[in-house]
């Protein structure tokens, strides 16, 4: 049989003992301050008011004897609060998907720090412990209705989306209607600068139309009076010529005759 030497084994024994016990005090140490490092960062999202409504309305119990004799709250309130709920749920795992591929990106380069993705995590966490409450509790009420809570919240989700479109477009009627009328106003007026230009120039050139040809006939006009007057003098001094009854008139064989006796 061999002898063991125990005290040449205790000092690797106590060494390793050592060495594990300050490995679990750090590892429970560094876990404890990751928890409250974890619990001490900002959620991702603010507060789930439409939870709240629902747990509000589950714990709502009468305090007093008057109270009691009110009639107790039906189940269509708390299945519409279950509705919200879930409607409320879709949009927050609508924007973790849509960040996450960025998140992860930005991650791997170095552009963010890990806090930000501890937040990240602990969001999806929540939602999908939120998903699967919202689940069971829509078949406490009905059975099956779990399976399809969801789809009626995203159709009533999609409603409210597309009556505040409404909305928003009925508003800006009037200002669309504001803008409208000053455009219209405005091409009317230029509408009717260019029918004035149009006239004044329409009348400008029948102006030194009319100048035109007022120039042109003044020489005419002035030279056939003239002539009228030449004429009715030759007139007048033949006609005198004719009717004058102190000389008589003596035919041109006459004067003809004198003049070759003459001769």
């Amino acid at each position: 049989m061999f002898d063991v030497d125990w005290l040449s084994l205790a000092v690797p024994l106590a060494y390793l003992g050592i060495l594990l016990g300050s490995l679990a005090t750090f590892s429970s140490l560094y876990r404890k301050r990751k928890a409250q490092k974890a619990a001490s960062l900002e959620p991702w999202f603010p507060a789930h008011i439409q939870r709240d409504i629902y747990f509000s309305l589950m714990h709502l119990e009468p305090t007093s004897t008057q109270e009691k004799k009110a009639p107790a709250i039906p189940d269509s309130i708390f299945k519409a609060a279950l509705l919200r709920r879930a409607a409320e749920d879709i949009r927050r795992i609508m924007a973790l998907r849509s960040q996450k591929q960025a998140l992860s990106t930005l991650l791997q380069r170095g552009s963010v720090g890990d806090d930000l993705w501890q937040r990240f995590q602990r969001a999806e966490k929540e939602m999908e412990d939120e998903v699967k409450d919202v689940v069971s509790e829509a078949n406490a009420y009905v059975a099956g209705w779990g399976q399809t809570i969801f789809q009626s919240a995203n159709e009533m989700m999609n409603n409210d989306i597309y009556r505040k479109r409404m909305e928003e477009q009925a508003s800006k009627v009037a200002e669309e209607r504001k803008w409208w009328d000053k455009k219209k106003s405005s091409i009317q007026e230029g509408f009717m600068k260019e029918l004035e230009g149009n006239s004044s120039t329409a009348t400008k050139t029948t102006s030194a139309s009319t100048t035109t040809k007022d120039f042109d006939s003044a020489p005419t006009t002035s030279a056939a009076p003239g002539a009228s007057v030449q004429g009715s003098d030759d007139d007048a001094v033949l006609v005198e010529a004719e009717t004058s009854p102190n000389t008589p008139a003596s035919p041109p064989s006459a004067k003809k005759k004198k003049g070759k006796s003459k001769k």
